[in-house]
This record gives structure tokens, C-alpha cells and sequence, in this order.
């Protein structure tokens, strides 16, 4: 293993198929939402069907601005569909990084050939990263060319602001199953740990949207930290780098005691 970042480039390599396979999600999604908008949002018709519904219901689910737009494009991709696709997709990969291969008995024949523990965990860590950035480089290109025909009038850099911030969310429950992973061995530890965080902050950003005595729930949520200040229309936030933080800290956390630990026999 003598070529630069050999495990970074394995783990590409491993994955592209099912990394393809959620570009073709993540296209998907987009080109069946975002064309919706001129006949549902354009005349009107679907401010007027969220105006029907209870305001606590349109609060939780983030629609208050989904007859715009960008909040059109914010409330079905960015914060619904493309979360839950990015998540999913972070997650099983943050959980393959170390637990899958402890668990199997790989791990140890992959250290065996001449590579540290600490250069396992980082290499595939950041092969993780980089899939869900593509993610969002897919998403920002096609709302790019999809901008116009379908009359969203999104700007571009709060087009990648808002995109950075969903891969910011999505590494950060990438990033815990790392951890956990590293620390634990275990896939269902690891599986559990990044699903967790992905869920406990999107309900504690829902519920936090429903009363002003519970607003203080949005201090604590990843969820809102990516998208509590609309990047989409507003652009760059500074909680989105509280993300950022997160996800070094995980991994750092994992790293040091990946280094030391026994592992699974």
C-alpha cells in the first residue's frame, strides 16, 4: 500500500456503484419536485392550501414559505427529501467505515498490511465526507440548470450555502456513526448513533417551531443550525459552521480512542 491515500482511493472505489446509485436519488428527486412549481406555487394554489392547514402542522413541517420559490425548493428537497436520501446515505457509509469491517473480521486483515489505525479511520472517513460532498455538488449543479424553467429565482450562492449546510447536517450523523464505530465496534452502535442525531434533531427543531417557550430546542438541534436562518434565501449562516465543528469533533473523538482500543476478535 505504498500509493498516496490508498484506503481513500479503495473505499471510492468499493462504493462507486452504490454512490451512483444515490446520484440517481438525489436527480431524481429534484427532477420530479422542482418542475412542480410554476402550476402548483406560480398561481398561488399552494399558499392557498397551506393557508388551509392548521399553523402548528405548516410550523413543524417547515412550510411557512413553501409558496416561494426558494422556500419551495427549501421545504420538499433541501429539508425533507434530500435530508432523509443524504442522511441514509451518510450513515450507512459512516457505519462501513470501521464497525462493518470489525464485525466481519476485515479490519484486522486490512491493518495487517502495513497501515495504522489512525490512517484507517482518517482515509475513510474522508472517502465518506467526499461521497455526501458530490451529493451536494449534484444538487447545486442541477437546481443550477433547473433554476429558470422552473421559476424558483434562487440565487446562486445561497444555492450553495443551503446545499453546504444539508452536507454539513448529513456528515455530522455521517460522522457520529464514525465515532461510534470506533469507539464500540459495533454496526448496530454505529447504525443507531448517526440515526439518532439525524432524528432527535429534526424533531427537536419541530418542536421547537411550535411555541416560543420551546424555541430554546433550537439551540440544540443540528437541523436547525443548517437551516433555521433560510440559507436558501438569506445565503451563509454562522451556525452552519457549529456542523462543522460537530463533525471534527466526532471524528477526533473516535480517532484518539480507535488508536488504543482492542479490537473485536
Amino acid at each position: 500500500m505504498s500509493r498516496v491515500l490508498p484506503l481513500f482511493r479503495r473505499s471510492l472505489a468499493d462504493s462507486w456503484r452504490g454512490l451512483l446509485g444515490w446520484t440517481a436519488g438525489v436527480a431524481a428527486a429534484l427532477l420530479l419536485y422542482l418542475p412542480l412549481y410554476p402550476s402548483l406555487g406560480g398561481g398561488g394554489q399552494l399558499q392557498s392550501m397551506i393557508d388551509s392547514m392548521p399553523p402548528e402542522l405548516v410550523k413543524t413541517l417547515g412550510y411557512d414559505a413553501i409558496g416561494t420559490g426558494a422556500g419551495y425548493a427549501q421545504s420538499t428537497f433541501f429539508a425533507l427529501v434530500g435530508f432523509v436520501l443524504l442522511t441514509i446515505a451518510g450513515v450507512g457509509w459512516g457505519t462501513g467505515a470501521i464497525a462493518n469491517d470489525e464485525e466481519n473480521g476485515q479490519l484486522e486483515l486490512t491493518i495487517a498490511h502495513g497501515v495504522s489505525r489512525g490512517q484507517v479511520l482518517a482515509e475513510r472517513s474522508a472517502a465518506v465526507l467526499v461521497k455526501l460532498a458530490w451529493l451536494g455538488l449534484v444538487a447545486v449543479v442541477l437546481v443550477a440548470v433547473l433554476n429558470g424553467p422552473s421559476e424558483l429565482d434562487i440565487q446562486f450562492g445561497a444555492l450553495v450555502a443551503t446545499a453546504a449546510a444539508l452536507v454539513g447536517l448529513t456528515a455530522l450523523s455521517a460522522s457520529a456513526s464514525i465515532m461510534v464505530g470506533a469507539v464500540s465496534g459495533r454496526r448496530s452502535w454505529a447504525l443507531g448513533a448517526g440515526a439518532g442525531v439525524a432524528v432527535l434533531g429534526y424533531v427537536s427543531n419541530a418542536i421547537g417551531n411550535q411555541t416560543d417557550d420551546l424555541a430554546w430546542l433550537h439551540d440544540w438541534s443540528p437541523y436547525s443550525w443548517a437551516f433555521a436562518g433560510d440559507p436558501l434565501t438569506n445565503g451563509w449562516d454562522w451556525q452552519m459552521w457549529m456542523l462543522l465543528a460537530g463533525v471534527a469533533l466526532f471524528l477526533v473523538v473516535g480517532w484518539l480512542v480507535f488508536r488504543r482500543r482492542d479490537l473485536t476478535v
